[in-house]
């Protein structure tokens, strides 16, 4: 049976990008991204919950972030969840992260970018970075987050 591991986020980082060079030049920035949900109770008082999750961004992607992204910053994420295991001292950890895919900064516009564009960066398979300027923020108003576009061919 196929399987998925597939995130989509929207929120805005809580710090800016932490960068670390490796061997070879390769580089990871971590990133932690903010999502915020707001509902009401039974009693009517509106009720945020914030989750905050651990991002990994890598090769040229993550010098673009070094770059671009500030603290603050909403940025549109596309990526895998993977957890990392260790363990020290004879007791065992786990953290959760989400491996970015491609990223799209949202939000109020860059002083070199036209008043709609956006830009996406999209990982290839051997960690470089493809660059595209996009005229529109990803449309998600459909159903369960997913792009009005495929709205047709939802079997639900």
């Amino acid at each position: 049976m196929a399987s998925i591991n597939r995130v989509q986020l929207i929120g805005n980082l809580g710090k800016d990008p932490e960068i670390k060079q490796f061997e070879g030049d390769n580089l990871v920035a971590n990133v932690t991204l903010a999502t915020t949900e707001s509902y009401k109770d039974k009693q009517g008082n509106k009720v945020e919950n914030t989750e905050w999750h651990d991002l990994e961004i890598w090769g040229q992607q993550a010098r673009i972030a070094e770059q671009y992204l500030k603290k603050g910053s909403q940025l549109y994420v596309e990526g895998k969840i993977k957890t990392e295991k260790w363990e020290k001292d004879g007791h065992k950890f786990s953290r959760v992260k989400i491996r970015v895919t491609s990223f799209t900064m949202l939000g109020s516009k860059q002083p070199d970018q036209t008043e709609d564009s956006r830009q996406s960066y999209q990982s290839k398979g051997d960690n470089s970075t493809t660059h595209a300027s996009i005229n529109q923020s990803p449309q998600i108003s459909g159903p369960m987050g997913v792009p009005d576009s495929y709205e047709d061919t939802l079997p639900f």
